[in-house]
């Protein structure tokens, strides 16, 4: 007996959940970061990246809809690293700041590995339902462990890139050239998980089922 295949969404359906938020919480900001320091200078483009935060979160409160618990923690770093970028006066410890998180974040995932709770499984469930008889499967199991500690070395990786970049560029090159990298790195490591989840999932379907699943009644 073998388990019952998991298939995964399309790509486009992937895509359409995914794209959505990817535009509003990476793409757009980004854009909006890069047009306020090129015409308003340093101390206009902090400005702008708050108020394009606190902006978002006024659009979902006037339209009634519910305001992500992210959105709000993302509102309230976003404030305190602009009253730090305007106390110090450098716009580098502005940017310093989330380098320093996704530093702790990967420290989170490792963690996770370490308490056997992969965060990337955690993740990954907010968009694939995948049966729990599968989830305990050891495959599975090593599988997110796995990717989880691949995920941290790309968070850290990212960081220890962009750290370098600014404390030795100008801020328009590390904008630039952080961008390019961390893109690179980023989608390498999306199309090296995808094709390890699709292939464990392959595996599994070929897998003998747990003796509790398949022994019958006493």
């Amino acid at each position: 007996m073998s388990y019952p295949p998991v298939v995964l969404p399309r790509l486009a359906v992937l895509a359409r959940q995914a794209v959505p938020k990817l535009l509003e919480g990476v793409v757009a900001p980004l854009a909006v970061f890069y047009a306020a320091l090129a015409l308003l200078g340093e101390h206009g483009a902090l400005i702008t990246a708050v108020s394009w935060v606190y902006a978002g979160v006024g659009w979902r409160l006037i339209r009634r809809i519910p305001v992500p618990g992210t959105m709000v923690l993302a509102a309230i770093a976003i404030t305190v690293r602009a009253l730090i970028g305007f106390w110090s006066g450098s716009m580098k410890f502005f940017l310093l700041q989330p380098e320093l998180g996704t530093i702790c974040i990967s420290m989170v995932f490792l963690a996770s590995v370490r308490l056997n709770r992969p965060l990337v499984q955690k993740l990954t469930l907010d968009y694939i339902h995948l049966p729990s008889a599968v989830l305990k499967h050891e495959r599975v199991r090593r599988f997110f462990a796995r990717i989880t500690l691949l995920w941290a070395f790309v968070l850290l990786t990212n960081s220890t890139v962009s750290i370098w970049l600014l404390v030795h560029q100008s801020v328009g090159t590390y904008l630039l050239v952080r961008t390019t990298a961390v893109a690179v790195i980023t989608g390498l490591a999306v199309a090296v998980s995808l094709y390890a989840f699709r292939r464990v999932l392959r595996r599994l379907h070929h897998d003998p089922a747990p003796a509790a699943l398949t022994a019958g009644p006493a």
